[in-house]
């Protein structure tokens, strides 16, 4: 999972989150930073812009707006939103490597996990950054 950094950089630099079952999302800035939510049918759902709470585990949330969350996109997702730029993903020594072809050069970006140097890779196509 990428860390709450990245995933807020990727929201700055325009990722737009469709949520949808499965999706993990985190709440920043009310002092829950660290909890990690999945949208499910039965516990966390989907309410038009608002993101709904039915469990006791989430006890101090009724629902919160879409706006207030910050999507936590998966490996797969990632590596889908890079599109045709995709030229691979390994390892050499503790860091994973993806890499990438933008007008005919190729880039790498790394991280100490996939979802990270797919993140990191996504923001450059994002941001240029």
């Amino acid at each position: 999972m990428i860390d709450i950094d990245l995933a807020v950089q990727l929201r700055d630099g325009g990722l737009r989150w469709n949520p949808s079952r499965g999706d993990w999302f985190a709440i920043v800035g009310r002092g829950m930073d660290e909890e990690h939510f999945v949208l499910s049918d039965m516990t966390i759902e989907l309410r038009g812009d608002q993101i709904g709470f039915n469990g006791t585990t989430e006890w101090a949330l009724d629902s919160v707006d879409q706006d207030a969350a910050v999507w936590l996109p998966r490996e797969h997702q990632l590596r889908e939103l890079l599109g045709g730029t995709f030229g691979g993903l390994d390892r050499q020594g503790p860091d994973w490597r993806v890499h990438i072809t933008v007008s005919g050069s190729e880039r790498e970006y790394r991280a100490a996990t996939p979802e990270g140097a797919y993140a990191r890779a996504l923001l450059y196509l994002m941001t240029g950054e």
